[in-house]
């Protein structure tokens, strides 16, 4: 499994910088979060020993269950929670994630504000945008994302880095980037999380500068 998993990053990371090589980027722009969701930390240890740092959870509490004891034994591990957070869980993530990259709602925007100013920390914040306005997914409608940045900002005081997307899975994910792209350079926005194994080489082509790698890297999920 070990081997598998290492090999899965060496060649993740090759597709990276072909795929910025061909849209003119400097690979060093894109950050590789590996997703580590559901794997153990038995699986999670041969990544982190081939130099990779940065890594996704989509739970708080599997994120709790099983990283701070990573992190004591390993050094510079950063933390990205990618999945749905709960108002209730802002204290919990604020203190353990570096990263969130699900901000989509006033009721989170207000809890995060204040975890942030009480523990005094500041993870990355990305606002989670649903492009193709799908009922069951999270995400802030792209008609209504000026409006909650600008609440972000003024209303909530929270500084919002980015904005990620998770396209609708029939759909061709390259307009979808495309989209969330665009709001976020009229929002003066530097940071696009978008880009999962299937089609990351799409979303650095559109300016992603951080793609979602799973399955690519650890195998298939059971």
């Amino acid at each position: 499994m070990a081997t598998t998993s290492t090999t899965g990053l060496e060649t993740v990371r090759a597709e990276i910088a072909r795929a910025c090589r061909d849209a003119g980027r400097d690979p060093s722009d894109v950050t590789l979060v590996a997703v580590s969701k559901t794997f153990s930390a038995e699986r999670i240890e041969p990544v982190i020993e081939a130099g990779q740092r940065v890594f996704g959870e989509n739970r708080v509490q599997e994120a709790k269950a099983k990283w701070p004891a990573l992190m004591q034994k390993h050094r510079g591990i950063e933390l990205h929670l990618i999945g749905p957070l709960q108002s209730n869980k802002a204290k919990e993530a604020v203190a353990l994630f570096d990263a969130i990259h699900s901000v989509d709602r006033p009721s989170l925007c207000e809890a995060l504000a204040k975890e942030i100013a009480k523990q005094e920390r500041s993870p990355l914040l990305f606002v989670e945008i649903n492009t193709g306005a799908e009922p069951q997914k999270a995400g802030i409608l792209p008609q209504d994302a000026d409006a909650f940045l600008a609440a972000c900002r003024e209303k909530y005081g929270l500084t919002i880095a980015g904005l990620m997307c998770i396209p609708p899975f029939e759909e061709a994910p390259g307009p979808h980037f495309a989209l969330t792209a665009k709001i976020a350079k009229r929002n003066g926005l530097k940071l696009l999380s978008m880009g999962m194994s299937a089609d990351f080489a799409t979303a650095i082509q559109l300016g992603a500068t951080h793609v979602r790698v799973g399955s690519a890297i650890f195998g298939e999920r059971h």
